[in-house]
C-alpha cells in the first residue's frame, strides 16, 4: 500500500514547487508594500505642496484686494468717485513712453491710473505724494455700431 509520502509527485511539489510558490508570494507582498508606500508618500508630498502654495496664492489675492481698497479709499478722500462700478487700476511703469499723451505729461513711475469705464473717467494718482495728478474724461468708443442712413 502506498502513502502520499511515497508518491514522487508529492515529494517534488514539497521540495521544489512549494518553496518557489512561497517565494513568489513573498516577492508579490514586498512589491505591494513598496507600491502602497510610494502612493501614500506621493499623496502626502502632493498635499503638502498644494497646501503650501494654496496659502501663498490666497495671501497674494488678499494683499491685492487690500491694496486696491486702500488706494480707492485714499483717492475718495480727494475726489468724489463714481459709485457702483469696479475700477480698472494700472501702474505707470515707463512714463517716457506715455509723455506724448497729454494726460500723462506729469506721470512718474509707480503712479496709478484708475479707469472708470461706465463713468468714462480716468484718474492719474501719485500714491507716494498722495495727490491726484490729472483727471480726464475717456472715450472707449461706441460699444454698439450704429448705421446712419440719410
Amino acid at each position: 500500500m502506498s502513502t502520499k509520502y511515497d508518491n514522487m509527485d508529492y515529494r517534488i511539489e514539497k521540495v521544489l514547487i512549494k518553496p518557489e510558490r512561497d517565494m513568489i508570494k513573498r516577492r508579490s507582498f514586498r512589491i505591494y508594500i513598496i507600491i502602497t508606500a510610494f502612493i501614500i508618500g506621493s499623496f502626502g508630498a502632493g498635499t503638502y505642496y498644494f497646501k503650501d502654495n494654496f496659502v501663498k496664492i490666497f495671501d497674494i489675492d488678499k494683499k491685492k484686494v487690500t491694496d486696491t481698497a486702500r488706494l480707492i479709499t485714499d483717492i475718495s478722500k480727494l475726489i468724489v468717485l463714481p459709485e457702483g462700478e469696479e475700477p480698472t487700476i494700472a501702474t505707470v511703469s515707463d512714463p517716457a513712453l506715455l509723455k506724448s499723451q497729454p494726460f500723462f505729461i506729469n506721470a512718474k513711475q509707480g503712479d496709478k491710473v484708475i479707469i472708470y469705464a461706465k463713468a468714462q473717467k480716468a484718474i492719474l494718482y501719485d500714491p507716494i505724494a498722495g495727490k491726484i495728478i490729472n483727471v480726464a474724461p475717456i472715450n472707449l468708443g461706441d460699444q454698439k455700431a450704429t448705421k446712419v442712413t440719410h
